[in-house]
């Protein structure tokens, strides 16, 4: 007896794992039964709290987002443990395709956790640091359910700005010694970051580390006082009700400073809900995935009904360079 398209889905909502698991491959596949399940499940998502953590290759963000996990699972007290989905992106393997899970490795803390699910994605050339299907599989575990979500970025450094676009709350990890700090402040990739993070902040130079991040941050907040004064003028403190990122020390591998870390995301995610940013960024992601799937469909339906042999006629006279880029794109777009 074949299962419903939304089979799968109902499942998955109802606590099974193994039918959660073969959901995410249905997403990642992009196979019919996938998309089926992605607008069933769709009035079900947008509650869970989306963290990214980005940073360069060497940060330890693996680690880290063990320790965040841990965290939230055993927060201490009288505080509730919430659940917690993971969504690692890994390298592609160049013989399988598949995701390498090295970060499976990293977390074998969380293993048999009942209230942790971890699931790695290959990036599958996908730039940005977010393989393609992120965004559908992040949207399966909040629908089903998970209270906190961890997307971890594959570590491809300055190209990582995806990641803002798809979280609510994103760290952004460095690490003393990489010698990274002024290609992370070139990139623009400090001005994605909600929480700042110097991880490893047990190896030597990390007060360099520290002192050149804060540096770029106070520049920044003085850069944005002066714009804002400017545009209201009759405020006394013009930019007091915005985020100003912490920057935060941890040492993954001993659990130092994790604590600090997840306060800090929730106190982000308290700012959020109370200026209203939590409703914006929900609307820009919401508009980016739309965006980004008119395009891609366009762009394949397109394809479609173009002839080959011409295709690669425009092609080959563009590599002989007989006509320009440019010029190729308007005689195939005449062409459909």
């Amino acid at each position: 007896m074949s299962r419903s398209r939304t089979g799968l889905a109902e499942e998955a909502m109802a606590g099974s794992r193994l039918s959660l698991a073969r959901l995410l491959t249905q997403v990642e596949n992009d196979t019919p039964e996938g998309r089926s399940a992605l607008d069933w499940l769709f009035p079900h998502a947008g509650r869970a709290h989306l963290i990214g953590v980005t940073g360069s290759p060497g940060t330890g963000k693996s680690s880290l987002v063990n320790r965040i996990a841990q965290a939230y699972r055993n927060p201490g007290g009288e505080l509730t443990p919430r659940t917690v989905g993971v969504v690692a992106i890994d390298p592609t393997s160049p013989f399988s395709g598949g995701a390498l899970l090295g970060d499976r490795v990293r977390m074998r803390d969380l293993a048999g956790d009942p209230g942790v699910f971890i699931r790695s994605m290959a990036s599958r050339g996908a730039l940005g640091g977010l393989a393609r299907q992120t965004a559908g599989a992040v949207q399966v575990l909040d629908a089903v359910g998970f209270d906190v979500i961890l997307i971890e970025t594959v570590g491809a450094g300055q190209s990582e700005v995806d990641i803002a676009r798809l979280a609510h709350t994103t760290l952004v990890v460095e690490a003393p010694g990489l010698g990274d700090e002024i290609q992370a402040i070139k990139a623009g990739i400090l001005e994605i970051a909600d929480i700042l993070v110097i991880n490893k902040a047990d190896h030597p130079g990390v007060a360099n580390t520290e002192r050149a991040l804060r540096s770029m941050l106070e520049m920044g907040y003085s850069r944005r006082r002066s714009r804002r004064s400017k545009e209201q003028p009759d405020l006394e403190d013009p930019i007091s009700a915005e985020w100003l990122p912490p920057l935060l020390k941890t040492v993954a591998t001993e659990g130092t400073g994790t604590g600090e870390l997840v306060q800090a995301i929730d106190r982000h995610l308290v700012y959020l809900k109370s200026h209203g940013e939590l409703q914006r960024r929900q609307y820009e992601r919401l508009l980016n995935e739309l965006d980004v799937l008119v395009q891609s469909t366009l762009v394949s339906r397109w394809h479609s009904g173009l002839q080959e042999e011409l295709y690669d006629e425009v092609v080959a006279q563009m590599c002989d360079r007989k006509i320009s880029p440019y010029q190729a794109m308007e005689e195939l777009i005449k062409a459909t």
